[in-house]
């Protein structure tokens, strides 16, 4: 079947790049449909008391999406007046100031303690405003841009949503120069590691195609994060560009054998579909690890990045040949010699001291893992934004001037009587941090009566049978302070309403950090676990995976290690990402040297010849596989302002290092004093099985020439 589409795709190969092209329209279409969710507390588990208690704000609070507006140094009636224009903003469903309740006539002196310590700080008033959709709503960001647009240089909008908002602007600005500054130093290291200087621009479009099928295919999840949208693309170019570097490499070979360039063609394709239809098994699992995340952000990515490898794969299959064809002339016309240095003389001086190094390896992973285990997560995302940005300067004043840091909203049943309401404020107030309490309660316990009290604040506290508290608190969210208030407020809270709930960024974080906690083990375990499934189906053996992946993690406890001993605090979503897709993507620099390996002991070399030559053949590959997702994804590190998708980047760009690293300096000395065990407990480890007579997945072609063996293994 695959010899006949073969032979078809090489006939008619300006037919299959048209095609190509032509599927890019729908692609753009679907890409451009599909919204971008950049709420990442969203995406914890929606049983989490948090979560229902933030689905209760949303309906029937309609608070879900709340911000504060400090008015600073205005007079009454400017603030009264903006009030009033805030709420015809088209989005906002209602605005809460003193005027609402009191009347701006009133001398600030004269309104109720209760009210003038919550509205009023020095100079400064603060407003309430509710929007009628969800925090990260379309509708809800263009009432923020309106609300923006008319007030002056002296009022503060500030929340979580609008953080959201001045997120989403950022990334609108800096995502083309993400792709752009990682396609260019993508297309450099391919012109110092590959000998055409046409060819990259080939493997380049291929890939593009690519990256737009994959984005173009997120319309069927509906949405995806703006974390995905960020790291997908350049993280799909560095890990599939070996999947290109492999299909022309066999071309260039079969070249050798027909006269005709078509036919040389079909036999590549061939052997690519075998070998790369196994090959990128590794970092398929990779991926799809992460989408046993509690927190669902991880299946996001791991769905979007393990169909970007799969289309990745069936790009160079039924496309990239039919680009080289057509651009064949070109890519031979404008060879050059390559800039990679032979490692023969290096990996002899590894193998004289193979020991010393496999004992250094094993030495390697004490200092590693401590140095992983201790390394500093933030949680709080704002605080991976500039600190220039409107909200967040929004959010440093309101937590000055009004001693907000956070605010917790507690919905419980309505019913609760007078007393138990005082008692129970009075207990909360007296919680270390809880700087105030605002309830229905309080409002009438001020000498309002009930009827006197306006229907907008009657429903902005009461609905459905559900009350609604908001305690202000002056520690920050993502804190142990906070978890020990939210402790002691659930105590509180529970005696007298055990279904009471706590929500708000405070109570989610705290949700947020106990979730990750739990998705790092689990995920870290099921990669680790599929991973060495599959190579241990490879090579037939339980100590060869053994040995594989406990290298790769020496490579990702290494790259996580380093944040500890430079001080750098990293995303609580980096490690788990990290730790999959690092031990996926390049676990295949230690398969290939392995499959090398073993196809030389089978030729009848000695251990030292047959791993002298595994490496010498597999080490630049290596460099070049490495070295272009290096490239593609540190380059987003230097134009993103957002530290969480620059912090990722920086990790997989060093964690692709590290592993080539490890891969060249300690896996020959490791295979080779392994290699005994390796031979008492693998099957046909040295012999080829007598009912096999085509290459293993995940192996290089015999006829591969080896000074030219790609890293196909991705």
């Amino acid at each position: 079947m695959i010899e006949k589409i073969a032979h078809k795709l090489t006939r008619k190969p300006k037919l299959v790049a048209a095609i190509a092209v032509l599927m890019l329209i729908p692609a753009i279409i679907g890409f451009a449909a599909t919204r971008i969710n950049y709420d990442i507390l969203s995406y914890l588990p929606q049983d989490l008391p948090s979560s229902q208690g933030e689905q209760l704000l949303e309906d029937p609070f309609q608070m879900a999406a709340t911000s504060m507006l400090v008015v600073d140094g205005m007079p009454s009636g400017y603030t009264n007046d903006l009030l009033n224009a805030i709420r015809d903003v088209p989005g906002v469903s209602n605005a809460i100031w003193v005027s609402n309740l009191v009347g701006v006539q009133i001398p600030t002196d004269m309104i109720p303690a209760s009210f003038r310590d919550m509205f009023f700080s020095g100079d400064a008033t603060m407003m309430i405003i509710q929007y009628d959709h969800p925090g990260a709503s379309d509708e809800t960001m263009q009432a923020i841009e309106d609300v923006r647009s008319i007030c002056n240089e002296k009022c503060f909008l500030a929340g979580f949503s609008v953080v959201i908002k001045d997120t989403r602007d950022v990334m609108d600005s800096e995502l083309p120069l993400f792709v752009g500054l990682a396609v260019l130093l993508a297309l450099l290291a391919m012109s110092v590691t590959l000998e055409s200087t046409v060819l990259p621009l080939v493997f380049l479009a291929s890939i593009g195609m690519a990256v737009v099928y994959n984005f173009g295919t997120n319309i069927f999840l509906g949405e995806i994060s703006y974390i995905t949208k960020a790291i997908a693309a350049v993280l799909q170019l560095g890990v599939t560009m070996d999947y290109s570097i492999f299909l022309y490499r066999r071309y260039e070979e079969e070249r050798l054998h027909y006269d005709d360039k078509r036919d040389a063609m079909a036999q590549a394709i061939i052997a690519a579909f075998r070998s790369l239809s196994g090959s990128s098994l590794t970092t398929i699992a990779g991926f799809l690890a992460l989408c046993f995340m509690q927190l669902t952000l991880g299946r996001d990515i791991g769905i979007v990045m393990a169909k970007g490898v799969v289309l990745g794969v069936a790009t160079v299959i039924l496309v990239l040949p039919s680009l080289v064809l057509i651009f064949d002339r070109q890519i031979d016309k404008h060879k050059h010699k390559t800039l990679i240095p032979s490692f023969h003389r290096l990996n002899g001086f590894i193998l004289r001291r193979r020991v010393m190094l496999a004992l250094l390896a094993v030495v390697l992973f004490f200092p590693a893992v401590y140095s992983q285990n201790h390394a500093d997560i933030y949680y709080k995302l704002d605080e991976s934004l500039p600190r220039d940005l409107p909200s967040i300067v929004s959010n440093e004043k309101l937590k000055n001037d009004f001693d907000m840091a956070t605010s917790h909203f507690i919905v419980l049943r309505d019913d609760l009587s007078a007393g138990e309401m005082g008692e129970m404020e009075d207990r909360l107030e007296a919680v270390p941090g809880i700087t105030s309490v605002v309830s229905y309660h309080r409002i009438l316990g001020t000498g309002i009566p009930d009827f006197f009290i306006p229907s907008e604040v009657r429903d902005l506290l009461k609905q459905g049978g559900y009350q609604l508290m908001m305690v202000n608190s002056s520690y920050e969210p993502a804190t142990d302070q906070v978890s020990a208030q939210l402790d002691s407020m659930n105590a509180i809270l529970h005696e007298y309403d055990p279904a009471a709930m706590i929500t708000g960024e405070g109570a989610m974080y705290r949700d947020l950090i106990d979730t990750t906690a739990v998705d790092f083990t689990v995920t870290n375990y099921i990669s680790i676990a599929a991973i060495f499934l599959i190579i241990a189906i490879v090579f037939q053996s339980i100590t060869i995976p053994a040995v594989l992946v406990a290298t790769i993690e020496l490579a990702i406890f290494i790259n996580q290690g380093c944040c500890y001993f430079t001080g750098t605090s990293i995303p609580f979503i980096a490690p788990t990402i990290i730790s999959c897709v690092q031990l996926g993507a390049t676990v295949d620099y230690a398969i290939l040297m392995t499959s090398r390996f073993q196809e030389e002991l089978r030729k009848g070399q000695s251990r030292m010849e047959a791993i002298r030559t595994a490496a010498d053949a597999s080490d630049a590959s290596i460099v070049t596989s490495a070295l272009v997702l290096f490239c593609a994804t540190l380059g987003v590190s230097f134009v993103s302002s957002i530290d969480l998708i620059g912090a990722i980047c920086v990790m997989l760009a060093r964690g692709a290092l590290i592993s080539a690293l490890v891969s060249i300096f300690l896996m020959p000395a490791i295979l080779c004093v392994c290699e005994p065990l390796f031979n008492k407990t693998s099957r046909h480890w040295r012999t080829v099985p007598p009912h096999r007579s085509k290459a293993l997945p995940g192996k290089t072609p015999e006829a591969l020439p080896q000074e030219s063996q790609p890293a196909e293994h991705r």
